[in-house]
């Protein structure tokens, strides 16, 4: 970033600065328990639109759109109120219908018998939503008893909630052994979930059992693998579809604000059915067991092959003849908008981010014990390293030159079929002049640093970018330590999508074990987005921070981690293994 004193203007001091070694610096920031409780309200007027555009080519012989009507909703945590529901085509179709659905939802059904070449839907409605964080009382014991027969279904295994896999099963009875409240084992399951599996967009397949074995997935694998671990421990499920809006909301805690946001779009989260609460929206994708006011609840089914029914679109067609194509453009006005929230961070809980509000139950507080600090070595032994590995480390995944406006569809979906999408652009403008960003990176080892990339999308505008690496100071940038080559705006790929954008540092520093931060400098008016990825990946939950220029304290801190990767050459086994032989000796 530019200095704060001149906002987007490259720093003369940077120029001068030597390449340095220096011993490890210990991440102050990093706790090994990232669960907080939250206290507060929010509450939200909300005038929502949803446009969906269709291109179609010549071959088309019919035309089916669907949409779900919007319910009402509440919960001991979330309400829900929709008014002035409308829904527009042009042209008209020659067929509208509307009939109850799955879980009895109401589905308007346009058809159209040889379509025009475009065709828009136009839906909406306005929406007052209420997010409470109070304290919940519950006493439902576990195993769950009394579930209601509307609720059987939801203990049901299915095709994407593969509750009967035998691997599943096991981990869930691992993980409710000895559990005596319901609570209890549904914040075990979502803990287990929160510490392994990382979010990736788009998974190869959307199923429980997938994320199960390779860790990780979209918004839909967090629902199901949840849904799958609890309805196997005996706990009623039910998987929710509808769409988040980008507006973010801060929590204050001691030291500053946590900012998350989501990104605008398709979203799949879960209810969970306790005996003397009802259904308890809860959201293990976004690490929390409530859903914030920005969400909007559309459809309900035991998996996402049932809530296909909102912006399902179908068709029929000539053989050798191209699909239609469709675009959803979404927006959110925000007549009134009430958020005062407080956070608590608590010694116990997940490795990773999990927010709850307080809950009086009886429940396992599993203390985390901090893992050891990276070993301290001198400037003398980083001098006798020779750096002949190659090293690639960051948070790395993310759908690299996908075009958000029309997202591809999702695999396995029958010809002539389309379901809405879930692929969202989830990035911030970080070249705006009036904020500034840093993402951390921490070293387990020594490296000689070459390149760092950034997950980048360029919309336009002019001047340069560059990237300034600071020191760690107490878990937030310090003083500044090296800045990239400036690289021309020209140089930045203008194709739709994000994709990496390498900055290179001359003279390639040699950096110890530790912390550090990057920073995206600028110059000029470059309109540039920087990709984001929903939790923590890599790093610790303030590891991604952000102040206004005019700012000295980077006292905020965003809930979710910049794509970043980090190149250059590490030392050879040999050579590691005697610092760190080297590094044991003294301790």
């Amino acid at each position: 970033m530019g200095s704060p004193d001149a906002p987007g203007i490259r720093s003369p001091k940077l120029k001068q600065i030597c390449w340095l070694v220096f011993a490890a610096v210990l991440w102050s920031g990093a706790c090994p328990a990232e669960n907080y409780t939250l206290q507060g309200e929010m509450g939200s007027d909300i005038r929502f639109e949803i446009r969906k555009n269709v291109e179609v080519n010549d071959g088309v012989q019919k035309l089916t759109l669907s949409f779900v009507v919007p319910p009402g909703f509440r919960s001991p945590t979330y309400s829900q109120a929709i008014n002035n529901f409308d829904i527009r085509f042009s042209p008209p179709p020659q067929d509208r219908t509307e009939a109850a659905g799955n879980r009895g939802s109401r589905v308007i059904t346009a058809v159209w018998q040889r379509p025009p070449r475009t065709v828009e839907a136009r839906l909406s409605f306005s929406a007052s939503n209420r997010t409470s964080l109070q304290v919940l009382n519950t006493k439902a014991p576990f195993p769950v008893r009394d579930i209601p027969e509307d609720g059987r279904d939801y203990l049901k295994s299915t095709e994407q909630v593969q509750a009967g896999d035998s691997r599943i099963q096991r981990l869930a009875a691992e993980l409710c052994s000895g559990v005596k409240t319901e609570f209890d084992a549904v914040q075990k399951i979502l803990t287990w979930v929160v510490d392994h599996v990382r979010y990736v967009t788009p998974p190869e397949r959307y199923d429980a059992s997938y994320s199960f074995e390779s860790g990780k997935g979209n918004c839909q694998n967090f629902s199901h693998l949840s849904a799958a671990l609890m309805r196997a421990s005996g706990i009623p499920v039910r998987i929710v579809n509808g769409i988040t809006l980008n507006k973010p909301f801060d929590v204050v805690r001691q030291g500053g604000t946590l900012t998350f946001k989501m990104g605008q779009g398709r979203h799949s989260w879960i209810e969970v059915w306790f005996p003397d609460l009802g259904w308890v929206p809860l959201d293990p994708q976004q690490t929390a067991m409530f859903v914030p006011n920005r969400f909007i609840r559309i459809e309900t089914g035991v998996d996402n092959n049932e809530t296909i029914q909102d912006g399902l679109m179908k068709w029929a067609q000539t053989r050798g003849s191209e699909d239609p194509r469709d675009q959803e453009i979404i927006q959110a006005d925000f007549a009134a908008d009430k958020v005062k929230i407080a956070g608590k961070r608590e010694s116990y809980g997940p490795r990773n981010l999990l927010l709850c509000p307080g809950v009086n139950a009886a429940f396992t507080r599993k203390e985390i014990i901090a893992p050891p600090p990276p070993p301290v070595i001198t400037d003398a032994e980083l001098a006798r390293l020779r750096f002949d590995s190659p090293f690639l480390f960051g948070n790395l995944e993310f759908p690299e030159g996908i075009d958000f406006a029309f997202p591809p569809s999702r695999p396995g979906m029958r010809k002539g079929m389309k379901v809405k999408s879930f692929v969202v652009e989830t990035a911030e403008y970080v070249t705006t002049g009036m904020t500034q960003y840093a993402q951390v990176f921490i070293l387990s080892r020594p490296i000689r640093l070459k390149k760092i990339g950034l997950a980048l999308h360029k919309f336009g505008g002019d001047g340069q970018l560059w990237i300034d690496l600071y020191r760690d100071n107490k878990g937030k940038p310090g003083d500044p330590l090296a800045a990239s080559d400036i690289a021309d705006l020209e140089s930045i790929s203008g194709k739709p999508g994000y994709r990496w954008a390498d900055f290179n540092f001359k003279g390639n520093p040699v950096l110890a074990p530790g912390a550090y931060w990057i920073g995206l400098g600028f110059t000029g008016s470059p309109i540039v987005n920087w990709f984001y990825t929903y939790g923590k990946p890599v790093g610790p939950l303030e590891g991604t921070r952000y102040k206004g220029v005019y700012e000295e304290d980077w006292s905020g801190a965003l809930g979710y981690e910049f794509n970043y990767r980090v190149i250059g050459l590490a030392s050879g086994k040999s050579a590691a293994r005697k610092t760190a032989a080297s590094a044991k000796r003294k301790k």
